[in-house]
């Protein structure tokens, strides 16, 4: 009898711990990443920089380089940088905007990629897409998987609260996007896929329950292995789709509409993911996703986002062009402009306060 069965892309490695990044060089050639040392490390200008200082020492051969933000300029920049040197591998250090542009970057010179985050902030540590900001806002690029993460908890510690927090939300709303895919896949016939749907869902299901919190090596280890489930979830299917519904529509809204706005991405996408729930009528999980953002110091409400109802509306009604041809709860209702009045006050109503 033949074994039907497929190849998932994953990292080789991943590494979660205090003290990992000591063991970077170790990790490196022992899994035969690179025997000869020479590396294309891409850092921030901010943390990355300062663990400069920290890995060089132990990194004689390596190359470094700056990655002037998340830009598609700057990928292609560190591209074009990376290009003219022979390494065996680049290892990105930095947040999400840095790991994005280094792993745009490798792919265009053709090299594989270690990526070290210094946040959780957002699913991109290991997966298969990179968001870059472009001349037209921003856009979400085919990249292949990193081959290992590390991601050492004590260095994680040093980040902002909130970045951590917000990776938090980013993990959450993977169980409204698996929803508007299952509502798609019933009413427009689009390719449903199980087991990317269990990987996202998981990584949701993982966070929704937990007492403890970001003050808790625990609690940091299963958002960060639920951030890699995010990956492979997207690696499986090749697309955003497993962990990218009407809650990610209206985060790109908010970018387009209110630059200006300091929200992060998963602060946006996690209220999003309890508003399309809520929109959905699916009042149990909506009340668990509310409560679990607000546990966590998260937005629940468009005005702790900075953002009037009247604001809210606006994104509301721009959202499904950010993604022309997916299929959400917002397509799906397709609601006028009085009717997402009447609803984000209804939200708003019943979870304030």
């Amino acid at each position: 009898m033949p074994i039907l069965t497929r190849l998932v892309p994953a990292p080789l490695t991943v590494d979660i711990r205090p003290g990992a990044l000591d063991d970077l060089t170790t990790l490196l050639s022992d899994r035969r990443v690179s025997t000869s040392g020479r590396l294309a490390v891409a850092v921030s200008t901010g943390s990355g920089a300062r663990l400069r200082e920290r890995l060089a020492p132990a990194m004689p051969d390596a190359e470094w380089f700056g990655v002037d933000g998340g830009s598609l300029a700057a990928a292609v920049d560190l591209a074009d940088r990376m290009g003219a040197g022979n390494y065996d591998a680049v290892v990105g250090i930095g947040g999400g905007r840095v790991l994005d542009a280094t792993k745009y970057a490798a792919a265009r010179v053709g090299l594989p990629v270690v990526a070290v985050a210094t946040n959780l902030a957002h699913d991109g540590i290991a997966s298969p897409v990179s968001i870059l900001d472009n001349d037209k806002g921003r856009g979400s690029y085919g990249v292949p998987t990193p081959i290992a993460l590390i991601v050492d908890l004590a260095v994680i510690r040093e980040a902002p609260k909130r970045f951590v927090r917000s990776g938090i939300g980013e993990a959450l709303s993977n169980l409204s996007s698996v929803a508007d895919w299952e509502l798609s896949a019933r009413e427009t016939g689009e390719a449903f896929d199980g087991l990317a749907a269990a990987f996202s869902r998981t990584a949701g299901e993982s966070l929704l329950y937990r007492p403890d919190t970001v003050e808790d090596n625990p609690f940091l280890v299963a958002l960060t292995e639920g951030l890699v489930l995010s990956g492979i979830a997207m690696s499986v299917t090749g697309t955003s789709r497993p962990c990218s519904g009407g809650c990610h529509e209206i985060s790109h809204a908010i970018d387009l509409l209110f630059p200006e706005r300091d929200g992060l991405h998963g602060e946006q996408v996690g209220l999003g993911a309890a508003f399309c729930t809520y929109l959905r009528g699916d009042r149990g999980l909506a009340d668990r996703l509310a409560a679990s953002l607000d546990r966590h110091q998260l937005p629940v409400v468009p005005e702790q986002l900075g953002l009037t109802a009247d604001e809210f509306v606006d994104v509301l009604e721009f959202a499904p062009s950010t993604r022309p041809g997916r299929y959400t709860i917002l397509e799906h209702l397709g609601l006028g402009r009085d009717a997402l009045r009447d609803a984000v006050a209804d939200y708003v109503d019943t979870y304030s306060g």
